[in-house]
């Protein structure tokens, strides 16, 4: 499987890991690094959404974790072959039994969020499989640091869910980004942001294209410093 080429690094592909999409690619551009020190990312797959961050934030260091071997094979190739691996570290894990004393700034994950698929297809990836919301939410409350961030991206009909689970553990919704495949459509993903601290939630919106195959003048604004072409033909 061909590479996907960024301008600042190279993202290996194979067809067992979930694949470099929109959804990764959004966070990594979206997320609030600015003032993180210490990042975990929850299902690395590739390693992109780190990478990213890590082109964002030259003074964090980041932990990637994932529970599939091969995922985790190559994220390290991945972020070896990077000009941030000293600051990159990945391990297999399963993010039930991850354990650590370390408080994270940021915890960042494009989670599992099918249900029900009759694919096998990025089952682990793809499918609430391995972990489920809950499970995601609770873990990650207790690993923030007092003014840590925990940041996801998800399906828009899981957000009322998804935040409820995050109230009853003592997360605060404080920015919200609908995110709109084309203009005039249904919000498709939305980018959350949590914080231990209640504050004023910030709503925006997010439209990848203006028209079929032509991104938006957003989409190239916020993704300038990663992709290496400017538009589609």
């Amino acid at each position: 499987m061909e590479p996907f080429i960024f301008k600042q690094f190279n993202i290996q592909q194979s067809k067992g890991v979930f694949r470099v999409g929109t959804d990764g690619v959004l966070l990594g551009a979206m997320a609030n690094i600015d003032n993180a020190h210490n990042v975990l990312e929850i299902g690395t797959g590739t390693g992109l959404i780190s990478l990213m961050l890590a082109q964002r934030n030259a003074d964090a260091q980041f932990l990637g974790i994932d529970i599939n071997e091969e995922a985790v094979h190559l994220t390290k190739i991945n972020f070896d072959h990077s000009s941030f691996r000293s600051r990159l570290e990945n391990m297999q894990s399963d993010f039930k039994d991850f354990s650590t004393e370390k408080r994270f700034d940021l915890i960042v994950s494009n989670p599992p969020y099918f249900e029900v698929s009759d694919s096998e297809k990025d089952k682990v990836a793809r499918q609430n499989v391995e972990l489920n919301f809950q499970q995601l939410i609770s873990k990650s409350s207790q690993l923030l640091s007092e003014k840590g961030l925990f940041s996801v991206i998800i399906p828009a009909e899981a957000g009322n869910d998804f935040v409820k689970i995050a109230n009853e553990n003592n997360l605060f919704l404080i920015r919200k980004i609908n995110i709109k495949g084309i203009e005039n459509s249904k919000v498709k993903r939305l980018i959350l942001e949590f914080s231990l601290n209640e504050s004023l939630m910030e709503e925006s919106e997010f439209i990848i294209e203006k028209s079929p195959r032509q991104y938006s003048d957003q989409y190239l604004e916020l993704t300038k410093e990663f992709h290496v072409f400017k538009n589609r033909s």
